[in-house]
């Protein structure tokens, strides 16, 4: 059965981006993409994503807030945070919501890949990139 993906990030080529990457696997499926946290909070519950990956910088509530108000509202979501805003405080900040995940942009196939597997194969783990914990 294939992962349910919920994609939040106002970018609308990243969004393409994933979508085009993620067509060729088998396992993954985006079921919806919000541009705003606010309408990702609005639809979480009637679209219940397996996993949802999750822009810092947006409109409105960003990405980190939403985190942790996603994860109140539904709680066996795992969310992937996938930022340009690499620092380690921004880390720091997405491990403390609560995210299951840390990628940078620009994305990286393989990374992304990597990372949806892995939380696929181990639901109580995260992936946090070395190069990331570094930064």
């Amino acid at each position: 059965m294939n992962k349910k993906i919920m994609v939040v990030d106002d970018s609308y080529m990243t969004v393409k981006e994933l979508q085009f990457h993620l067509r060729a696997q088998n396992d993954y499926e985006i079921v919806s993409h919000y541009a705003t946290g606010e309408d990702a909070l609005e639809h979480i519950e009637t679209d219940k994503p397996d996993i949802v990956i999750m822009d810092v910088v947006m409109p409105g509530m960003d990405g980190l807030e939403t985190t942790k108000k996603l994860l109140k509202k539904y709680p066996q979501a795992r969310i992937i945070i996938l930022t340009s805003m690499v620092y380690s405080s921004t880390v720091l900040e997405a491990k403390e919501a609560g995210a299951s995940g840390f990628l940078c942009k620009p994305l990286e196939l393989a990374e992304v890949i990597s990372c949806l597997d892995h939380l696929r194969t181990h639901p109580q783990s995260d992936f946090f990139l070395p190069t990331v914990l570094r930064s």
